[in-house]
């Protein structure tokens, strides 16, 4: 019966995603208690104004004085996207090459379990643990913004924690893929984190280098981070992103199915 594999690994993964979500509420709450003493600065603007462009236009530093923008600079350009990618890439490769090394993989494929059922139902698991984040992100940034007066719209943090899970999909995805088809852990990580950061270059190079910045649309943290993320609205970029992991998926699915795990 489907779903089988699904509800296990999510049982199992309770504690681990019991505790990625205090950290991001953790997180939240720390930066959003420091915006009444931000915002009571005087002549904070004129501070701002003094950064140097190419920083402004990376971190979206002009925005600061909002509690939107506020919490872009602070969460959404850099510490979320880390947690969400870091969370993202290490569940993937391990959900299949983790089982293999581990020597359960055989075990579960001996059954009923087929080993394209297998692949979607672990994707299935990866990408309820992000939407989950996504949504315990969403609670607290609405939760706090109203306790510290940040005035950051539904709408606002429904997009950016829409924005975190897309970004974060297809590198998990690439995880998930790689590891199905080499059965190394090692080798999934190495290769999905060599693209993340690889895609963040790419992005933070085309907004501070003329020369680069035709380039900078293929990057998915441009999708995601140049214009917001919160506040930005679902942008069509965002679906790309979400089918950039479907296909990652798919295109794993005949060569896990073709592997020869009993040999390896």
């Amino acid at each position: 019966m489907f779903g089988t594999v699904y509800s296990k690994c999510l049982r199992d993964q309770r504690r681990g995603l019991i505790g990625w979500s205090l950290g991001i509420v953790a997180l939240v709450l720390l930066e959003s208690a420091l915006w009444p003493s931000i915002s009571h600065i005087s002549g904070f603007q004129e501070l701002l104004n003094n950064y140097p462009e190419s920083l402004r236009k990376l971190f979206s530093i002009d925005e600061f004085t909002t509690g939107t923008g506020f919490l872009n600079t602070e969460l959404y350009s850099v510490m979320l996207p880390i947690l969400f990618l870091v969370f993202a890439v290490s569940r993937g490769a391990r959900a299949i090459a983790g089982e293999e090394e581990t020597g359960t993989l055989e075990v579960l494929l001996v059954t009923r379990v087929t080993p394209i059922r297998l692949l979607l139902e672990q994707s299935a698991v990866l990408f309820s643990g992000l939407i989950l984040l996504g949504t315990v992100l969403f609670t607290a940034v609405v939760t706090f913004s109203a306790i510290f007066g940040m005035h950051v719209g539904i709408g606002a943090a429904a997009t950016g924690s829409v924005a975190m899970i897309v970004l974060a999909a297809p590198f998990g995805a690439v995880g998930l893929a790689v590891g199905a088809a080499t059965g190394r852990r090692l080798i999934a990580l190495a290769v999905a984190s060599v693209l993340a950061v690889g895609a963040y270059v790419l992005y933070a190079a085309s907004r501070i280098v003329d020369a680069v910045r035709p380039w900078g649309p293929w990057s998915p943290f441009h999708q995601v981070l140049t214009v917001g993320p919160m506040g930005a609205g679902l942008r069509l970029g965002y679906l790309w992103l979400a089918v950039a992991a479907a296909v990652f998926i798919v295109a794993a699915l005949p060569v896990f199915d073709r592997r020869d795990i009993t040999g390896v």
